[in-house]
């Protein structure tokens, strides 16, 4: 029989990690070119760069994007590593916006009928059909884009009611109540587990959704849920990392090297005031209580804005941290170095020197191509 209710819980995970990724991923298609404009305008101020790497992950749903885009423009030049701290730190907080939404989830319409429009159960159909008929029915701009995210927003909820279902059947025999306190009484399995369900999934949003899916069973308690929470920092930071390493720059590559350290520093402060607090009794109402799904969106949400403001000013350790591990490659001189400093931005200011750098390179090209072009044909006769 629970075999059955397994596979429902599955497909219902499924529906949830589609959902989630299709609306990611048109946001980011819709959105990309403005927020790329957006981050190339970042300043040395790190309080702007957090509010912007906040917004940008709150629209595109995804920190792992937004650290990735940052590492490219690094690697690009076009920004520094230095300007990119205060984004990689917003772009922490910003992915709690997730959690936020799916708490939707405890929306109790009992008592007020017009909540019943805000619950997952009404979102689900609602959504879908939108999006069906802009992609199918409407002509205007970018219709089929907004149409996939609304699908993506539908697809996501239909697979959280799809778990809660299944989780409901698990919570009745006391299977889930079970396990979460094996995992409260031990701190680092839970740890663990957070990390590596973040690192298979490649996401922190979707592992904390499916945290907030199986509290609606009742069985979560906070002793237990805030070790996961802290290890989904770890797991998520360290896919981040890899992506961003895949043949970078230096600089590109510690973009990575600093979201690892910051979030290895935040998983360190959370433990260390959780275990503080609960030695003097402060968390003693909120330890074995239940939880709800909003309960862990604002733990969430609480955990990384209090290490924002309290890590905010380590940014500059961090970056000399991160150089230390990275060490800067050797650059071998180039016969056509000088040549390719010549394109540099900077000279868009003077256009006649800007216009002879490129005629000057496209002649070298047009030279080159030509000397391959001739080799090629000897090879052929």
């Amino acid at each position: 029989m629970y075999i059955f209710n397994m596979i429902s819980l599955l497909g219902g995970l499924a529906m949830f990690l589609y959902g989630m990724r299709t609306m990611s991923g048109s946001l980011k298609e819709g959105s990309s070119g403005a927020l790329k404009i957006a981050m190339e305008r970042v300043t040395n101020n790190p309080i702007k760069a957090f509010f912007l790497g906040l917004a940008v992950t709150a629209i595109i749903q995804s920190s792992t994007a937004t650290i990735v885009i940052t590492s490219g423009l690094v690697a690009a030049g076009v920004i520094s590593l230095h300007q990119s701290l205060g984004i990689i730190i917003g772009a922490n907080v910003g992915t709690t916006v997730t959690g936020q939404i799916i708490r939707l989830l405890d929306v109790n319409s009992d008592s007020v009928a017009w909540l019943e429009v805000f619950k997952p159960s009404t979102l689900a159909p609602v959504a879908l059909i939108i999006g069906i008929i802009l992609i199918m029915f409407c002509k205007f701009k970018n219709h089929e884009n907004i149409g996939t995210i609304a699908i993506g927003f539908g697809v996501l909820f239909s697979g959280l009611l799809n778990m809660t279902a299944a989780v409901s059947v698990f919570s009745e025999n006391g299977m889930l109540s079970s396990l979460f306190t094996n995992l409260g009484n031990n701190r680092i399995l839970g740890y663990l587990i957070g990390a590596g369900v973040a690192f298979v999934l490649q996401s922190s949003s979707a592992t904390i959704g499916i945290l907030q899916a199986f509290s609606l069973s009742g069985g979560l308690t906070f002793k237990a849920v805030y070790v996961v929470i802290v290890g989904v920092y770890l797991g998520d930071c360290v896919t981040t990392a890899i992506v961003c390493s895949i043949g970078a720059k230096p600089d590109s590559k510690r973009v990575g090297i600093v979201n690892i350290l910051y979030n290895l520093s935040k998983t360190l402060v959370v433990l260390v005031v959780v275990a503080i607090l609960h030695g003097f009794g402060v968390l003693d109402g909120l330890w074995d209580k239940t939880i709800t799904s909003g309960g862990i969106a604002d733990t969430n949400t609480a955990f990384n804005l209090g290490c924002a403001i309290l890590l905010m000013p380590l940014v500059s350790v961090f970056e000399n941290m991160s150089r230390k591990i990275v060490h800067d490659e050797e650059v071998k001189p180039s016969k056509y170095s000088e040549l390719i400093d010549g394109l540099n931005p900077v000279f868009f200011s003077t256009p006649a020197l800007a216009f002879r750098s490129c005629y000057n390179a496209l002649n070298t090209m047009l030279d080159l191509s030509i000397q391959g072009i001739n080799k090629a044909i000897d090879l052929f006769t």
